[in-house]
């Protein structure tokens, strides 16, 4: 441990662009290793991205056939050790706060390595993980090597307002993702917690490019202001939806769906205003959860909006998707709907809630054929595990 927390103090004092030189020379000198990788998930999750590399190089490796995709995927260290060389290959994800954001392959001799050291290098690993995401705000590195294509401005905008790709607390885990994630522009999630509350927004902004892109910035981020100022679930609708019709008069709107969780309870307060829905899946059953339909932000002035409740159960997944997802259709024109989700989600059930949007994406695109998506598709997926005390 005392090896660790060098390596912390050293992460520490690193400047943000130096952070894998850092902790490199921090690997060799404590654990004796003698070559240190960093790659990154990329926006679309396919691959991941050298950390050294120049942006939009070809030195990337696929998250689904490979052993960093391994350790990625399933979250624990996987060694790899060739019998015809005297070096273990160690791939240790990288993540902070439940959120994914890639994997460390430190190579040492094999008489160096054992079983013991790799808790201590996984504490590095979650070390790096927030030290990352503190340097991003000084640094384009990180986010550069995320990238295997160039983004579009309406794209880099959305996933600079996205606060991650999922999130894990005693009482819940989560995951999202949008798909195409180089060029998405008007849908958007958000989530927020607190000692006592999670808040959790989908969101799909009408139109297309730049001017989606504007408008789901102003919806999120009046509801952002709205929900820090203190005000009920359906008074961040209200505030939101002045916002938004002060600027565009009605020509636009925003659909969304609001919940607020009690992290306590289950307790779930929910504002449907608009096009997003919400799927339940419990035990064997997957279900609709269906909502009063509300108007969607700025559609008209002064809109009066009302919570609805419900509960959620420890072992429930939910499942929310734009219309994007259930109204893509397959080349003879039938639309990916309720039973198509619900087979889709059944079939991930074994799989955490990190890579259920993902291959829920996979069927969609496998429905789709060759053609190319006409519209955002977004899929959150939240399981419910309830709070022990409770």
């Amino acid at each position: 441990m005392d090896r660790y927390l060098a390596v912390e103090r050293a992460l520490r004092a690193a400047a943000p662009h130096r952070l894998l030189d850092v902790v490199t020379a921090a690997l060799r000198e404590q654990y004796g290793a003698d070559h240190v990788e960093l790659r990154l998930a990329d926006y679309g999750l396919t691959s991941l991205q050298s950390v050294r590399g120049v942006p939009l190089e070809v030195d990337s490796v696929r998250i689904h056939d490979s052993p960093q995709g391994r350790a990625f995927g399933s979250q624990e260290p996987h060694v790899v050790s060739a019998p015809d060389t005297p070096a273990v290959t160690a791939h240790l994800p990288v993540t902070a706060r439940g959120d994914r954001m890639g994997v460390l392959s430190v190579t040492m001799p094999a008489d160096r390595f054992d079983q013991t050291v790799l808790p201590e290098i996984a504490h590095v690993c979650a070390a790096l993980g927030h030290e990352i995401l503190v340097a991003e705000r000084d640094t384009d590195l990180y986010r550069l090597a995320r990238r295997a294509a160039r983004l579009t401005l309406a794209a880099e905008m959305q996933w600079q307002l996205l606060p991650g790709r999922s999130f894990s607390r005693e009482e819940f885990a989560l995951g999202a993702h949008l798909e195409p994630a180089y060029a998405i522009f008007g849908d958007n999630y958000d989530w927020s917690c607190s000692a006592d509350h999670l808040t959790l927004t989908v969101t799909n902004g009408m139109g297309t490019g730049i001017e989606a892109a504007l408008l789901t910035n102003l919806a999120v981020n009046a509801l952002r202001n709205a929900r820090r100022a203190g005000t009920s679930l359906a008074d961040q609708a209200a505030l939101a939806d002045q916002a938004v019709y002060a600027q565009y008069r009605g020509a636009a709107y925003v659909s969304v769906l609001l919940l607020r969780f009690d992290l306590a309870t289950g307790e779930v307060e929910a504002v449907d205003a608009g096009s997003p829905r919400l799927w339940r899946q419990r035990e064997a059953a997957v279900e609709r959860v269906d909502f009063d339909a509300q108007l969607p932000l700025g559609m008209f002035e002064d809109t009066d909006y009302r919570a609805e409740r419900f509960r959620v159960e420890p072992g429930d997944r939910l499942l929310f998707g734009s219309d994007g997802v259930y109204n893509t259709a397959a080349p003879g024109g039938e639309c990916y709907g309720e039973r198509a989700l619900a087979r889709a989600l059944t079939a991930a059930r074994l799989l955490p809630p990190t890579q259920v949007p993902s291959a829920l994406l996979r069927e969609l695109a496998a429905h789709r054929g060759e053609q190319p998506l006409d519209d955002d598709a977004l899929v959150v997926c939240l399981d419910w595990y309830g709070r022990a005390s409770g």
